[in-house]
């Protein structure tokens, strides 16, 4: 690149990590529904929350691990009935990360979490596909989605769910995995991501969050993933580390949430730093934002003053960013030469 990241002094990264456009390819879209987002579509859609109030809910936000954050996020969703209700919600995120710089995102969305309510997999697409669409033509976000399937239920039900998903295979790029990770290994879902190749769609996996390394191993070699969502646990196996960084696999790595869900102690041990140092390709992004305290910018601002990384990390990351991405060629040239640009401005 044309300005050279050591030529910006410290005092001014605050500002250049605001501004600098990046990439989100970690979001839960159903993790970004703010209490007061949850309190008026109840209203409007007649549901009776278990909370009293918009700060009753808020505090329940004390998570131990990921499975009491969990059970929160399942009971948020369940105010979301039509077609408009996914729309606003991704729509109000749209508006969150356009402030935040985030030029492109590509969205988790957990169809499950809806039809296994009576929920049409049907009304969760299309709300959030038209919400996608609109966020590039309002808001200059590019946006795709990918459709996860939940780890802790069975495979069969993976497969029902994809049947349902196909007649809007034009509305999502790709398949993920999250939900329950332990006990839940990816192997698990050989034969559903196999079809999913074989119908080419991106595929990636959760793999190392509270799971072990095998995990990682296992969603690369069986499930032959192009990205790791998580992924810190790498770090224990440096074989495994080596296969990361020589074979370029993106790690989407989300800190707040890390320290949320007690992966780490505190931000300043957060391994992220290490991982990039090494060489991987690591990006920052903010999983479920309304649950973990953070949106894009607050992940790297946090982040950035608890690990002590410098211009030159943020230029990697939000260069990884973009190129761990499903852009084309021409839009990935586009973004990283307005990442230049920016970096050029605050040379």
């Amino acid at each position: 690149m044309h300005a050279l990241p050591h030529t910006i002094a410290p005092d001014r990264l605050p500002d250049l990590l605001r501004l600098m456009p990046k990439a989100e390819l970690h979001i839960h879209i159903e993790g970004s529904l703010e209490p007061e987002l949850i309190f008026a579509l109840a209203q409007r859609n007649g549901i009776v929350l278990p909370y009293a109030s918009v700060d009753e809910l808020r505090s329940a936000y004390a998570f131990t691990n990921l499975q009491s954050f969990l059970d929160i996020y399942y009971a948020g969703a369940s105010v979301l009935i039509q077609e408009q209700d996914f729309y606003d919600m991704a729509h109000a995120y749209f508006v969150k990360a356009a402030a935040d710089n985030v030029v492109h995102a590509e969205l988790f969305f957990d169809p499950q979490t809806h039809t296994a309510r009576g929920v049409a997999i049907e009304t969760v697409i299309k709300g959030l596909h038209r919400a996608c669409v609109d966020a590039q033509a309002e808001l200059g976000v590019s946006a795709s989605l990918i459709l996860c399937f939940l780890r802790h239920l069975s495979e069969e039900k993976a497969f029902e769910t994809l049947e349902q998903a196909l007649p809007y295979r034009d509305k999502f790029i790709g398949v993920g995995l999250d939900s329950g990770e332990v006990g839940n290994p990816p192997e698990k879902f050989a034969r559903v991501f196999a079809r999913c190749r074989e119908l080419g769609l991106h595929l990636v996996a959760h793999a190392g969050e509270e799971g072990p390394p095998a995990y990682i191993w296992t969603a690369l070699d069986v499930l032959k993933v192009e990205r790791i969502d998580h992924g810190v646990q790498a770090i224990k196996d440096p074989a495994l580390m080596q296969r990361l960084a020589q074979d370029r696999i993106a790690l989407t790595v989300c800190p707040l949430s890390n320290l949320k869900l007690c992966v780490f102690p505190d931000l300043a041990q957060h391994n992220l730093r290490q991982l990039l140092d090494a060489g991987l390709a690591i990006t920052i992004n903010s999983d479920d934002p309304a649950y973990f305290g953070g949106y894009m910018n607050d992940n790297f601002t946090q982040t950035f003053a608890a690990v002590g990384m410098d211009a030159e990390h943020a230029y990697t990351l939000a260069r990884n960013s973009f190129e761990a991405s499903f852009i084309d060629k021409a839009t990935l040239g586009h973004y990283i030469g307005r990442l230049d640009a920016c970096f050029e401005s605050f040379r």
